[in-house]
């Protein structure tokens, strides 16, 4: 019966994907009314096993469209389950057989392998058939069984529209340690639909609604029993679990002038959280640690931090936009950024990664400029709602602020001003102690400049610049290590633009660089201490 409805109620939508619908739904049938756990009146529980819809749309927990995601994110959860909570809740994920050509996927079959993640199960939708044509392997069933297992996974295949088969496949796969499952299960896009069935070029159509008349007619007329499933209960297991308020173990220790590096900083801030025992290798497999760092954070079960270098992150872009169309609360952590990365070369240079995150809505954007300002940076972002990016250099600077100073979301810092200052320099990370260097020689000649730390790029501290600009001449410089395109000079002309009375000059890395000594790229490249001074002084003159 419940298989009928399935069907019938994906008629009654005018999906438009019926007949990939319609291939899992006896799938669909057996986990949510005979194999998972869950409370029904509460679909968010703790303790309610949890169900990744991976093949095409979303469920529960998050958003998949983007197919080869849902796997990563399920193994994030079955990694908090088994080993953060410890508790009985499994993890099931439906996949479709054409997402199997993404990396991702095999990414995220090597992890859930490598930390023996017995809990998950993941399901391989083999219908056949693809949004064109014939996918690759059709039904070579025994191919997705042989691949699963060189994986290190336990692998059940079985015939997918053989609702005991699959009952006892769910129950032998709860009953396996140290490994995961996956059941390949062979069936039939278009599944029940007469002339539709195993047929091509029905992907993404919905059905005419005489057509889809008929059809509910026929799955009614073979419904042959009323009787109502429930699920089972969830065993009442999982920890009470309180992420609110999250406070450091001590206050930041550094002293003025002390030279260290904001990634290295950001790294001593994350151990001093509350679980600096919680660190999940990934890996070389950027994009599914994004997922699974997503799956961790599902349900609030965790707070999490995943990093890597900026510039590796562009690839999981599609990981990263999936989770703020979620509205997960996720912590990512960008190091080595610009062409203060050095003799590393452009590969390693990240110079886009501002324009993209600021480009994913409610993402706040901390570019902080030593370390302890990293340290506020990363306690705000634990205790932030949403997406957060933290950007650090490699490079060793400065300890500018002292351990009694505050910061927030949104609030810039004016670290030099007088009243004769005759223009504004913002800068951030690298680029602001250029400007404090800058400054200090301009103030050799008698020219004094007024330099901002921007501190979040994004929201921005709109309020601070314009005021600050009006009272230093109306000239802003903007100064960065990232291309002009989406950073903080494009960021700031937007906050400026209402504005006659005040002009910004943007200093930017203008190109691909090249490989070489990090202050030497800084200057080659017209973000350096040097060239501040040359705009500087063009500016005073201008007025």
């Amino acid at each position: 019966r419940a298989d009928g409805e399935v069907r019938a109620l994906e008629m009654h939508e005018r999906s438009s994907h019926p007949t990939s619908c319609s291939s899992a739904a006896e799938i669909m049938s057996v986990l949510f009314f005979h194999t998972m756990r869950y409370k029904q009146e509460d679909p968010e529980n703790a303790d309610n096993d949890r169900f990744i819809l991976s093949k095409r749309l979303s469920f529960v927990d998050v958003a998949t469209g983007w197919l080869g995601q849902g796997l990563g994110a399920a193994c994030g959860m079955a990694y908090t389950g088994k080993y953060f909570d410890k508790a009985s809740y499994r993890v099931f994920c439906l996949m479709g057989d054409g997402e199997s050509s993404e990396g991702s996927v095999w990414e995220a079959l090597a992890f859930a392998s490598h930390y023996n993640l017995d809990n998950l199960v993941a399901i391989f939708d083999v219908n056949r058939l693809g949004h064109s044509g014939a996918l690759p392997l059709e039904h070579c069933i025994d191919v997705y069984q042989k691949r699963c297992e060189a994986f290190g996974w336990n692998t059940y295949v079985v015939d997918g529209r053989d609702v005991e088969a699959l009952c006892q496949v769910f129950w032998q796969a709860s009953q396996v340690k140290n490994k995961p499952t996956a059941v390949v299960a062979k069936t039939f896009k278009g599944r029940g639909i007469p002339s539709v069935e195993d047929a091509e070029n029905w992907h993404g159509k919905p059905m005419p609604k005489e057509r889809a008349d008929a059809i509910i007619k026929l799955i009614e007329s073979q419904i042959q029993t009323n009787k109502n499933l429930e699920p089972k209960p969830p065993i009442e297991d999982s920890p009470q679990i309180n992420i609110m308020d999250i406070e450091m173990s001590s206050p930041p220790a550094y002293k003025v002038g002390e030279q260290i590096a904001t990634r290295k900083a950001c790294g001593l801030a994350l151990a001093k959280l509350e679980h600096p025992d919680r660190f999940i290798e990934c890996f070389i497999a950027e994009q599914n640690m994004v997922s699974v760092a997503l799956g961790c954070a599902t349900r609030g079960r965790t707070v999490a931090f995943a990093s890597t270098f900026a510039a590796f992150l562009t690839r999981a872009f599609d990981q990263i936009r999936m989770g703020a169309i979620s509205q997960i609360n996720i912590n990512l952590i960008g190091s080595h950024c610009g062409v203060s990365v050095g003799e590393d070369g452009p590969s390693q240079m990240a110079l886009e990664d501002l324009a993209m995150f600021r480009s994913v809505p409610n993402c706040t954007i901390f570019y902080p400029s030593d370390a302890i300002s990293t340290e506020h940076a990363v306690l705000l972002a634990a205790n932030t709602k949403g997406m957060c990016y933290i950007r650090t250099s490699r490079p060793e600077t400065a300890v500018i602020y002292t351990p009694q100073e505050s910061f927030a979301i949104g609030q810039a810092k004016v670290v030099r001003h007088s009243v004769n200052d005759k223009v504004t320099v913002i800068g951030a990370g690298v680029t602001l102690h250029e400007a404090l260097a800058a400054a200090e020689d301009l103030s050799k000649e008698d020219i004094s400049i007024r330099v901002i730390d921007l501190f979040t790029i994004k929201p921005l501290d709109v309020t601070t610049i314009v005021s600050n600009a009006k009272a230093a001449g109306g000239r802003i410089i903007t100064v960065e290590d990232h291309y002009p395109e989406g950073g903080i000079g494009e960021a700031v002309c937007a906050a400026v633009s209402m504005e006659p009375d005040i002009l910004v000059h943007q200093l930017a890395v203008p190109g691909v660089p090249r490989s070489g000594k990090p202050s030497e790229l800084l200057d080659m490249y017209g973000v350096s201490a040097r060239h501040i001074i040359v705009v500087s002084v063009k500016c005073i003159l201008m007025n």
